[in-house]
């Protein structure tokens, strides 16, 4: 009685100890999934044309949804910043508040969740049906490494992608910016683009280059992690594990990616 009293007090405790040696392990062996894939990425020139793939479906494909998502979002920071910014009679500077918070937030943020909504599911769904129907065993069988064929390609188109369209976004983001403070509300052109240039740094823009690269490793290494470990979920089997693990995958992306840019902008700005 008294036993079953004590470990009913130090249930708690042991549930949390759980969860944190789960999550410290779950993260040093992501860790080594992303150094074993980025290892591979160099090892035979076979790597480039599936490299060249992944950038035809990670990058070309995510352009119109970033056009689309950059536009309105310009749109919507030019809208609320010419207001804002018309009570203190600074509404000349609206140039220079669109393109910092472009550049520096919402550029490398938004685009990496687009992405990830878009891609990154489709990453961990692809490789989890692979783990689930034995393919990537059947990989191993022909002496072919699974990481090297399935991961290192999409990890590459990452690091290439990401910043392309990062810098995609701010520009028709700023473009947005333009059409609302400008064409719409009556700000004048010219000065417009001179706060742009005036007030956008070197610095700015390569810290948004530096978080959206820490974001394609991000966003690729989560998402096939949680594909290629999904037969080893202890909530679901089969096909439902791999809807668990491609949800997990997102879920998880978009929470390192805002952590990640918290840490990044303390580091860079």
């Amino acid at each position: 009685m008294i036993q079953a009293s004590r470990a009913r007090q130090l249930s708690p405790i042991a549930h949390l100890g759980d969860a944190t040696l789960r999550l410290v392990g779950d993260t040093g062996a992501m860790f080594l999934f992303f150094v074993e894939s980025f290892g591979r990425i160099f090892r035979s020139w076979g790597q480039f044309v599936k490299t060249v793939r992944q950038i035809y479906f990670i990058g070309v494909k995510s352009v119109s949804v970033i056009t689309l998502i950059s536009l309105f979002t310009g749109m919507v920071i030019g809208l609320q910043m010419y207001y804002a910014l018309a009570k203190f009679g600074a509404d000349g500077f609206l140039g220079a508040a669109v393109s910092l918070s472009l550049v520096r937030e919402l550029g490398p943020v938004l685009t990496a969740i687009m992405i990830t909504g878009r891609a990154g599911s489709s990453m961990t769904a692809e490789i989890g049906v692979m783990r689930i129907s034995e393919q990537i065993d059947a990989l191993r069988v022909m002496d072919i490494n699974p990481i090297g064929y399935l991961v290192s390609p999409k990890l590459a188109a990452s690091i290439i992608c990401f910043p392309i369209l990062t810098a995609f976004f701010d520009l028709v983001g700023m473009l947005g910016g333009y059409l609302t403070g400008v064409l719409l509300l009556g700000g004048n052109s010219g000065v417009y683009w001179y706060r742009v240039s005036a007030y956008l740094k070197m610095n700015d823009i390569t810290g948004g280059f530096i978080k959206s690269l820490v974001f394609g490793v991000v966003v690729c290494t989560v998402c096939c992690y949680m594909g290629y470990y999904t037969h080893t979920r202890r909530d679901a089997v089969g096909p439902e594990g791999v809807s668990q693990a491609t949800t997990a995958g997102v879920v998880t992306s978009c929470v390192l990616i805002l952590l990640s840019d918290y840490i990044l902008t303390s580091l860079l700005f």
